[in-house]
């Protein structure tokens, strides 16, 4: 528990993708829903939950703790009193969102803990303002986990992650799983790390000062809440969270320091948060009561003497009596081990556990095999090397030890707990602290991971290119052998078939995009040498071929009901992968279930990559305006050679029969294989000659070429190129478009229907006429200046 309240209200499908998606976001361990979604049938949304979130426990409350005004008296009593009136506008009209919250706090209430007045983070977080990622491409592109191994670190955020703070990692596992889209934030991230780069002396200091950090989160929570049944173990905790956060606080001037020199807005704000006047007056309270030379320590021993000489000596005079009765307990101890070790001649160490308190301690080779005087009791052995045993005086000692520290503790807590309740005047700016480090730690993280790999800063456009862009997580595994590929993708290349054969590389390609795309709406540098995006809206990825088991689905099934998913939630800004769709069923059929799904994919404008072994599939599209085809190359030397170069080229792959290569490789009869062959090489040739005899054919390669010019003059236009510059590059485009429009006719009167020759020229004047009128629309939509006009 962080001691933050997140209040969302979410408009979302029949599928709950927004909803479950948030869940994720927050993993978490309790789930509250009314009882009214159980009895007397369970609801949609709670089936539903269950399935995505099967470890969450599911628990029941009353439907009458979602109450509308009791969740405003619930802000009103723990918000932060300077947040009061913001988080009354931002929630106002939200009536589920308040009853959600009144329900929650209820039931910590009655079940946990109470929190202080006016002490508890509250803020309202809609579903927008981030990119909307999908279960199974969580699982797929191994954000958070390897598929392979749970606990390996070959992930996207085992990457990620070289945060010195558990609030820095909390915040990038949040920030992983829901990417912002706010191209002003995720600059002002760029310009932060950016300018750690370039100052690696600044860097090294943030580190260095971040590397003492306690987790603050955590320790704040701990701060404001306040146990239904106080006890002797709360009085201790809380002298040691006062502790903490003395310690805490003094590690927080370093970080100040060290962005002395920060120029990015970003270090600006943050290095403002840590400064002085946010820290001092909390400072100034435990300086009143705690002493100054008391710091925090993990020895049990430590801890305990801490905890007993933690309040300021003058303080309390009872508690000054009390605390000068345990020193001489102990003292009593020591003189008591002293002793026995004199008159017993054995080199006695004394020892200390919390649950035992002092003990007396051997090694074997000092007793050999003499057995221990009767004066020692609790004989243990510790795996042959160690004995371990107290005295009954001992015991006694400890036993006064124990009382005399309980005596200290209850006098010191009215101290400890007055100043619990002051600090809590001032947590609301404790917490602003913690999340400056925090957003600090992460950015800090990402230098260090640019500065051990060639990473470069992405921009924010409307196209999508990436110059020889890598997979992050298998760039790490196989560094010296991996291949980079480029990407373009544009509304007129929005949707790319890549096609080749097994093991090509086809599926790592696909996941390197949505994954550099994560990246960069997180705010890092990014695995390429140049980068564009736009800003993703939702990312799907459908590439798993797993059957899944435990929900008694198939292969086809499963792929069926993600895809059918993504249709359902798909839009223009949407980038999609999909490797191998419609492999599950019969050939015919699976070619017609993915030519129509990528036909409702091309539609949505969404920017989708689809690989596929599907031949057809890709010549049937390669004419459909916005579609590209690429393959990932593969080199043939002999017929029973076959080298994967990993490298991605345009086209559609090349009929080099792949398939008839592996069966000759694996030794099929030389006979079957001529035979084969054959067939193949006769059926390619006639479908080669129907697709050159189609009049629509031609026509959709037109209109291509002309669309194409189309966003070529928008890009100049929005480019920075120079006038004499951009009149010298037009004018090569305008060559290139006559050439290859010219090839175009030629080949119209090359293929055209021998018995049709007439109605083939006249076919070719009207489509001339037609690109005419359309490239004369282009030059006027484009609006390039005169200088260019003139070129062209």
């Amino acid at each position: 528990m962080t001691g933050e309240c997140v209040l969302s209200e979410i408009c979302d499908s029949q599928t709950y993708v927004r909803t479950m998606h948030k869940l994720s976001v927050f993993d978490p361990t309790e789930i509250l829903v009314p009882n009214t979604a159980v009895i007397p049938r369970k609801s949609t949304l709670l089936s539903i939950t269950e399935h995505y979130l099967p470890g969450a426990v599911i628990t029941q409350v009353p439907r009458k703790y979602y109450n509308e005004q009791m969740g405003h008296d619930y802000i009103q009593q723990l918000a932060f009193s300077d947040d009061i009136a913001g988080i009354k506008v931002a929630v106002s009209a939200k009536f589920y969102a308040i009853s959600a919250a009144a329900a929650a706090l209820k039931h910590v209430e009655l079940s946990y803990t109470r929190f202080a007045l006016n002490s508890l983070r509250i803020k309202y977080q809609g579903s927008e303002g981030s990119m909307l990622i999908d279960f199974s491409a969580v699982h797929s592109l191994e954000l958070i986990q390897n598929l392979q191994n749970a606990k390996s670190a070959d992930c996207l955020f085992g990457l990620l992650n070289n945060t010195l703070t558990a609030m820095g990692a909390r915040l990038l596992r949040s920030n992983v799983l829901q990417p912002l889209t706010d191209v002003s934030t995720l600059n002002a991230r760029l310009d932060a790390l950016e300018e750690f780069t370039q100052h690696e002396e600044m860097f090294f200091q943030t580190r260095q000062a971040l590397k003492p950090f306690l987790d603050m989160d955590r320790l704040l929570t701990a701060l404001i809440t306040i146990p239904v049944k106080p006890s002797l173990k709360h009085s201790e905790q809380s002298v040691n969270n006062i502790i903490i956060l003395k310690q805490t606080l003094s590690c927080v001037i370093p970080v100040y320091e060290s962005l002395a020199s920060a120029r990015s807005e970003l270090l600006v704000v943050i290095r403002t948060l840590c400064g002085a006047d946010r820290i001092e007056p909390v400072m100034n309270l435990i300086s009143d009561v705690i002493n100054e030379d008391i710091a925090f320590s993990k020895s049990p021993l430590d801890l305990r003497n801490q905890r007993c000489y933690a309040v300021n000596s003058g303080v309390n005079g009872l508690l000054d009596v009390a605390r000068q009765t345990y020193k001489e307990a102990t003292e009593d101890v020591h003189s008591l081990v002293a002793g026995l070790a004199v008159e017993h001649d054995l080199p006695l160490e004394l020892k200390f556990e919390v649950g035992r308190g002092y003990y007396l301690r051997l090694s074997t080779s000092d007793i050999e095999d003499k057995p221990l005087p009767p004066v020692f009791v609790n004989v243990v052995v510790r795996k042959k090397v160690a004995v371990e045993f107290t005295t009954l005086e001992l015991v006694k000692r400890n036993a006064k030890i124990g009382d005399s520290l309980t005596e200290v503790l209850l006098m010191s807590d009215k101290s400890v707990q007055q100043l619990v309740e002051d600090i809590r005047k001032e947590i609301s700016s404790l917490y602003k602290v913690c999340e400056g480090i925090a957003m600090l730690d992460m950015i800090v993280s990402f230098a260090h991971l640019c500065t051990v790999q060639d990473y470069v800063r992405p921009e924010f456009t409307d196209t999508l290119a990436i110059k020889a862009g890598r997979h992050p997580i298998r760039e790490k595994i196989h560094r010296d052998r991996f291949i980079p590929n480029d990407v373009y993708a544009s509304q007129q290349s929005r949707f790319q078939i890549i096609t080749g054969c097994n093991m090509s590389g086809k599926s790592t390609y696909l996941r390197s995009i949505a994954l550099t795309a994560v990246i960069a709406q997180i705010g890092s540098f990014v695995p390429a040498q140049y980068a564009s995006f736009p800003i993703t809206q939702q990312l799907f990825a459908r590439v798993s071929m797993d059957d899944g088991i435990e929900a008694n689905a198939s292969t086809f099934a499963s792929e069926m009901r993600e895809t059918a998913f993504i249709l359902r939630n798909l839009g223009k800004g949407s980038l999609i992968i999909m490797d191998e769709l419609g492999r599950g069923t019969s050939t015919r059929d699976g070619l017609a279930l993915a030519l129509a799904v990528c036909e409702a994919l091309i539609e949505s404008r969404a920017f989708v990559w689809f690989a596929t072994h599907f031949r057809d599939l890709a010549s049937i599209l390669a004419e459909r305006a916005g579609v590209v085809n690429l393959h990932l190359q593969v080199e043939m030397k002999d017929p029973n050679t076959m080298t994967m170069l990993y490298k991605v080229i345009d086209g559609s792959v090349q009929d080099q029969h792949y398939g008839l290569a592996l069966a000759r490789i694996v030794g099929l009869p030389w006979g079957v294989l001529e035979k084969a062959t054959l067939v193949s090489k006769m059926l390619s040739g006639r479908l080669e000659k129907q697709k050159r005899k189609s009049k629509a054919l031609h026509l959709s390669r037109r209109r291509n070429l002309v669309l194409k010019l189309k966003e070529t003059l928008f890009q100049a236009r929005d480019g920075n190129m120079d006038e004499n510059a951009l009149r010298s590059w037009l004018a090569k485009v305008q060559d290139e478009f006559v050439t290859r429009m010219t090839k175009l006719s030629e080949d119209i009167v090359a293929d055209g229907d021998d018995e049709n020759e007439e109605n083939g020229d006249q076919y070719i004047e009207n489509q001339q006429e037609r690109d005419n009128e359309i490239a004369s629309d282009i030059a006027g939509d484009s609006d390039l200046d005169g200088g260019a006009d003139q070129g062209c």
